[in-house]
């Protein structure tokens, strides 16, 4: 689990430089990458969910 956690880290840390790229300077294409970063990040945090879940079951 903590390799997910790291990969969440990393992509909101992405995710969060790019959209302030894109609102503060607007710059398109950061954008496109805070979008792409969005849709990993949307990913990732249901991979944790259900290591979440199947943690408490146990």
């Amino acid at each position: 689990m903590t390799d997910l956690l790291k990969k969440i880290e990393a992509q909101l840390e992405q995710f969060c430089i790019n959209v302030n790229a894109h609102a503060n300077k607007g710059n398109k294409a950061a954008g496109v990458r805070a979008r792409k970063a969005s849709l990993e990040l949307e990913k990732l945090l249901k991979e944790y969910r259900k290591m979440s879940i199947e943690a408490n079951k146990k």
